[in-house]
């Protein structure tokens, strides 16, 4: 092939991507926009163990508690995350009334000491309160930040039961190798599970304890008492893991089957240098270091997500994100396991950090990369109290390029989508648009689409016109324009997020229609013919050209008066020897979009191509390119391009 044709093969590539299509839409292709997909799980942190994030301190009132985790949900709000997972079992201990372990020391002071209230309960429903998720995080061996049993209050069951635990580099540990302890920790944490209307059961990267140098595991007797099968200790202590991760997943999903169970592992699985499956890494392997055996647990489909804890900026040479980003992909493509990403918030702009952790933007690059891993469905950050702090505005510059808009949570498992709900009421008022509607789901999404014409199936494709989530049947949309009009639709979403049909759409008008402007005719090179022949052309002609690999577009130029979203929508005289694949370009305010319209049908109409972002000004909006490989005359002739509210 000549370099001409290679590179006129590699250009239509680009410019004709053929993607489907629902049938009510119009005949261009569906472009999410990656800036704002419609499904994405976004999330921080709340540590509790040490008082890392809540309670600031121990000790605090039950009404000081409650005005600091509500703080924390109104952040999360404000930076459009969907879900808070929170520890509340951080010590082998408890934040709420449990049968099974003391209350927690970070509460009050006092391990054992009752905070008047169940921290639990509150959170949980003031999380769904704002159509949050909130998953339960569990540390399920630490005992204690020290080695001291005497301690530990004296109804503690690792103090009445002194061969469960053992001391190892200053701290107790419940001893995973001993079958009792095992299903206590299970027990302990299916208190909590059973009990309260959590949406997830978490489980940080603490299994066996991180390697203290000059230390042995204290688990000898443990190994000869039923480690029976094994010759190698390594390999009986990450079944011990196995075993726990294995049955407490089944015994989630058969106490709350719309619930996850997840885990979030240290980074490295293995490095490539010790087994081939392994990453392209030199770091701390978790396999051999810990004894959790995280591969595993996907390719099994053990959990229902993992959350590795990619730490690392792109470019560090001993566990670089993108490559690791692109391992944890891997290892999950083919499973039904979804994949978020744990971000380092506490690294950024943090001093005594490498010179990228100083980038206001390294953030925001490792969600860019993200977008180029379908497998990667959302992201995580350590923690709290870090997304709040935003040294170097770390997190205002990741929300402004990745979270502009709200996101739908990933659906997981197989359940029907909820029927369609009906709006009964959409009021203008001085505060807003008032909406209400019925309807049967978990919570419903809002949606807002400039105008008053139909929506096509595009305007649901991502969250551009994604107004809000929300467990409540009302919502008023205070940032609507007075002088706009809207066409409002509203889904449902069951438990695990399988979203109905859109409602029938409810116009409010405004004070003023949208700007709306025709361009009947394009500006066109020498190539392009004029013809009046076809019945359905708009207005006295169009312009028509034979396909061919050069880039001499005909271009709809017009003057946008303000940046924003915009409907755009193109005519053209159909005919059986038209050609099915002419490429539209549209100019928008992120780059080119290229979409393909099957021009030998659906002409003498006005067609949608979907709504785009334009920036203001007068500049060629809408081209029609004739690089197709397809057959027959395509044809320019007219666009209308309107406000979108």
């Amino acid at each position: 092939m000549s370099l001409r044709r290679l590179a006129a093969s590699c250009l239509m590539a680009l410019l004709l991507p053929l993607l489907s299509l629902p049938q009510a839409a119009a005949a261009a292709a569906c472009t999410p926009d990656p800036a704002t997909p419609k499904r994405q799980f976004r999330a921080m942190w709340v540590a509790s163990v040490a008082n890392i994030d809540w309670p600031s301190r121990s000790g605090l009132s039950a009404a000081a508690q409650q005005a600091e985790y509500r703080s924390w949900l109104d952040l999360a709000q404000r930076r459009n995350f969907n879900a808070v997972v929170v520890q509340i079992r951080p010590t082998a201990d408890a934040f709420w009334p449990s049968g099974f372990e003391p209350w927690s020391q970070w509460l009050t002071g006092t391990q054992g000491g009752n905070p008047g209230y169940d921290p639990l309960a509150f959170m949980v429903a003031e999380a769904h309160a704002r159509g949050l998720e909130f998953h339960a995080w569990f540390n399920p061996y630490r005992v204690a930040n020290h080695d001291d049993a005497s301690k530990l209050v004296a109804t503690h069951p690792a103090r009445q039961n002194p061969s469960w635990r053992f001391a190892y580099g200053g701290k107790l540990y419940y001893n995973p190798g001993i079958p009792a302890v095992r299903a206590f920790i299970q027990d302990a944490i299916m208190d909590a599970v059973s009990r309260y209307d959590v949406d997830g059961v978490h489980l940080d990267d603490y299994f066996y304890p991180y390697p203290v140098s000059g230390q042995a595991i204290p688990d000898s007797a443990a190994f000869s008492q039923y480690g029976g099968g094994f010759t190698n200790v390594g390999d009986w202590r990450r079944d011990n893991v196995n075993r726990l991760i294995q049955e407490l997943g089944q015994r989630v999903r058969t106490a709350k089957p719309h619930a996850t169970f997840g885990v979030s592992p240290f980074g490295i699985w293995r490095n490539a240098g010790s087994d081939p499956l392994g990453s392209q890494t030199s770091g701390l392997q978790s396999y051999d270091a810990i004894y959790a055996d995280t591969r595993k647990w996907v390719k099994q489909g053990w959990i229902d997500y993992v959350t590795p804890q990619l730490y690392w900026h792109v470019g560090f040479a001993a566990a670089d994100y993108s490559v690791l980003t692109a391992w944890w992909s891997e290892v999950v493509r083919g499973t039904a396991v979804q994949l978020y990403i744990g971000q380092a918030a506490y690294r950024a702009g943090a001093s005594g950090q490498e010179a990228a952790w100083q980038r206001p933007e390294e953030l925001s690059s490792h969600l860019t990369i993200n977008r180029g891993h379908p497998e990667v469905l959302g992201d995580v950050y350590f923690s709290a109290k870090d997304v709040r702090d935003d040294r170097i505005g770390s997190i205002t510059r990741l929300v402004a390029d990745h979270y502009t808009k709200p996101a739908l949570l990933p659906a997981h498992g197989s359940a029907a989508a909820p029927a369609a709900p009906s709006i009964t009421a959409a009021v203008r008022g001085t505060g807003g648009v008032a909406l209400s509607w019925q309807g049967s789901g978990g919570s419903y999404a809002v949606y807002r689409v400039g105008g008053s014409g139909p929506a096509d199936a595009c305007a649901f494709a991502d969250a551009r016109n994604l107004l809000k989530v929300t467990s409540a049947t009302s919502f008023t949309d205070t940032t609507a324009s007075a002088s706009a009009t809207y066409t409002y639709y509203v889904s449902a979403l069951n438990r695990t997020h399988q979203e109905s049909a859109p409602s029938a759409g409810k116009v409010v008008t405004g004070s003023g229609g949208p700007f709306s402007a025709v361009i009947d005719g394009p500006a066109a090179g020498s190539a392009w013919g004029t013809s009046a022949f076809s019945a359905q052309r708009h207005g006295a002609d169009y312009r028509f050209a034979s396909p061919q690999a050069v880039s001499d577009p005909a271009w709809f130029r017009a003057t946008i008066p303000s940046a924003g979203d915009y409907r755009v929508e193109v005519w053209y005289p159909a005919d059986p020897g038209y050609n099915s694949a002419t490429p539209y370009i549209v100019a928008t305010s992120t780059g080119n979009r290229t979409l393909t319209v099957d021009q030998r049908t659906g002409g003498g109409q006005w067609r949608l191509l979907g709504t785009f972002p334009l920036a203001a000004g007068t500049a060629n909006v809408v081209g029609v390119s004739r690089w197709t490989s397809a057959t027959g005359y395509v044809i320019a002739d007219a666009v209308r391009i309107t406000a979108a509210g």
